[in-house]
C-alpha cells in the first residue's frame, strides 16, 4: 500500500511476483493552494496560455501513470490496472492515459460494478499465471516465411 506522490510509489519497482494490482482511489491531484505550485500556474498561464485546471489534470494524470507503471516493468511482466473512481471513466481523463495502457482498455471494462470488477481480474490473472513456452526459431516472427525471404 503506497500513496500517490510518496516515496513508495516514485521510487520501488514491484516488478514480477512483487506486485500484480495497482488500485487507484481517486486522481492524484497537487494541492493547489501552494506557493510555488500557485506561482508555476501563473508563469505557464502568462508565457504559454496554459490553464489551470489543464495543468493540473495532466499533472494528475501523469502521476496516475507513474502509480500504473509500477506494476508491468517488462515485456513479461503482467498485471491488473484498477481506476477505482468514476473521473477515470470520462474522455477528458483517458486521453492522458497512455498509449501503451489505452490499447488494453476494452469498452465493456471502462464502467464496471465491483463484482464484475473483481470476476474479470480473477479471470486474467487465472489466465497470465498458466505456463507459456516462447516459439523459437522462424515460427516466433511476427514475419510471415514470405516476407522474411
Amino acid at each position: 500500500l503506497s500513496v500517490a506522490r510518496g516515496k513508495v510509489a516514485e521510487g520501488i519497482d514491484f516488478d514480477r511476483h512483487y506486485g500484480r494490482c495497482v488500485v487507484l482511489f481517486g486522481v492524484p491531484f497537487q494541492y493547489s493552494l501552494s506557493r510555488e505550485l500557485r506561482a508555476r500556474l501563473e508563469f505557464l498561464k502568462e508565457a504559454y496560455q496554459i490553464r489551470e485546471a489543464e495543468f493540473l489534470n495532466f499533472d494528475a494524470m501523469r502521476q496516475a501513470s507513474q502509480c500504473l507503471g509500477r506494476v508491468i516493468r517488462s515485456k513479461q511482466d503482467y498485471g491488473v490496472m484498477i481506476f477505482a473512481d468514476q473521473r477515470y471513466a470520462r474522455q477528458d481523463k483517458r486521453n492522458k492515459i497512455p498509449d501503451w495502457i489505452q490499447g488494453f482498455l476494452e469498452p465493456g471494462h471502462i464502467v464496471m460494478s465491483t463484482d464484475v470488477a473483481v470476476q474479470a481480474a480473477r479471470t486474467f490473472l487465472l489466465q497470465m499465471s498458466q505456463p507459456y513456452e516462447e516459439k523459437g526459431g522462424v515460427s516466433a516472427s511476427v514475419l510471415t516465411p514470405k516476407a522474411l525471404q
